[in-house]
């Protein structure tokens, strides 16, 4: 997008309206300037333009104005139109009041009453910089999300294919009399072929919906990117079967925001939610639960996420090299040992960390510590 002086339209808000006219004689040269003179007015004209061509690069904004603040109006262009930069125009005396917006990202930067030419020229620069590099990301995404979509699409159809094989191997199975030793073994098989196809097209399916709700369009759906979110939308998402969903249980006892790849954490819960579910599957009374909360007093003073079963255990050899080397204890069902290596990485990749506690016969607890 061209962003030299006489293609960019800027939004100047200010209850007074003389402040407006001064505005556009003296900053104008070589800008559009449009006015407005209330915040429903301001929200009518950014309306406007995204109806037409979505022209407009920056908006100046008053604090103070009869019928609704300037953070208000910040909010407004936050939620809707998040492309463009905003600059917060405010006396003095104003400042501490305003710092909040700032630290929230809802403003790029606040000029001071009285202000010079010189230096509205200078943020207005910056902030065309900084609605560049906005687009540019916008454009990135919107990449990254047909690249997303051309993969689910190419591996959901083979995993769908597979499972519904599996379910029909299965069901033949169910009617059919072979030797009595082959029959449990071709049916445990495929029911192993059908578990894994479905968490595949559940990953699959959870990271997309993440990536697109973290990184998507104003107006999308709310992001899960808080621990409770991310535990509640792996309750929505995950292929339970009708059992295993008897089993699970979570509780959020201090919510807390996940402030870095929140995606990435949601495929960490999932996998150790699928290791949990198969270490469950001959324990007599089943149980897993997820917890949100404060970790333990440390210097970090960290958040954490618990996830617990009352499963048979790890062996301490087995324990003692999970995070570290590939070994598995799903190695009947194809499992690598690279899952644990995997999660580990993404958690110190942000400066968190993954603990494994178990014993054999004592269940596990798995706990993610976060900043």
């Amino acid at each position: 997008m061209d962003t030299t002086p006489d293609t960019v339209t800027i939004l100047y808000v200010d209850d007074e309206t003389q402040a407006c006219k001064w505005f556009a004689r003296t900053i104008g040269a070589g800008y559009e300037v449009l006015t407005a003179n209330s915040v429903d007015e301001a929200k009518a004209v950014l309306q406007a333009d995204a109806q037409a061509h979505n022209r407009i690069s920056v908006v100046l904004t008053d604090f103070r104005m009869p019928g609704g603040d300037g953070t208000e109006l910040l909010r407004f262009i936050d939620t809707e139109y998040g492309d463009i930069a905003t600059i917060l125009v405010t006396a003095y005396a104003d400042k501490d009041l305003l710092i909040q917006a700032v630290n929230t990202g809802r403003v790029f930067k606040i000029l001071e009453k009285p202000y010079q030419p010189e230096d509205v020229r200078r943020s207005l620069q910056e902030a065309l910089s900084l609605r560049q590099d906005r687009l540019l990301r916008t454009q990135r995404l919107m990449a990254i999300d047909e690249t997303l979509a051309f993969l689910a699409h190419e591996l959901n159809t083979p995993l769908a294919a597979i499972s519904n094989f599996a379910r029909g191997i299965r069901m033949r199975v169910d009617q059919t009399e072979l030797a009595p030793d082959a029959l449990p073994e071709v049916g445990r098989a495929a029911d192993r072929v059908q578990d894994n196809a479905r968490y595949c097209l559940s990953v699959i399916a959870t990271f997309l919906n993440s990536v697109r709700n973290t990184y998507g369009k104003p107006g999308t759906a709310a992001t899960p990117n808080s621990a409770g979110g991310l535990i509640r939308s792996l309750f929505d998402t995950y292929p339970f079967t009708n059992a295993q969903r008897e089993w699970v249980s979570y509780r959020v006892e201090e919510d807390f925001p996940i402030r870095t790849l929140p995606n990435c954490v949601m495929l960490v819960l999932s996998s150790l939610t699928s290791n949990a579910l198969h270490a469950l599957r001959h324990t007599r009374t089943p149980r897993l639960e997820i917890v949100a909360g404060q970790a333990p007093a440390t210097r970090d003073a960290r958040h954490m996420i618990r996830i617990q079963d009352n499963g048979p255990g790890i062996e301490p050899d087995v324990l003692a090299r999970l995070t570290i080397d590939p070994v598995t204890t799903r190695a009947e069902d194809g499992g690598n040992g690279m899952g644990m290596i995997f999660c580990t990485r993404i958690m110190q990749s942000f400066g968190g960390a993954i603990a494994i506690e178990s014993a054999p016969s004592a269940g596990t607890r798995v706990t993610l510590t976060f900043p």
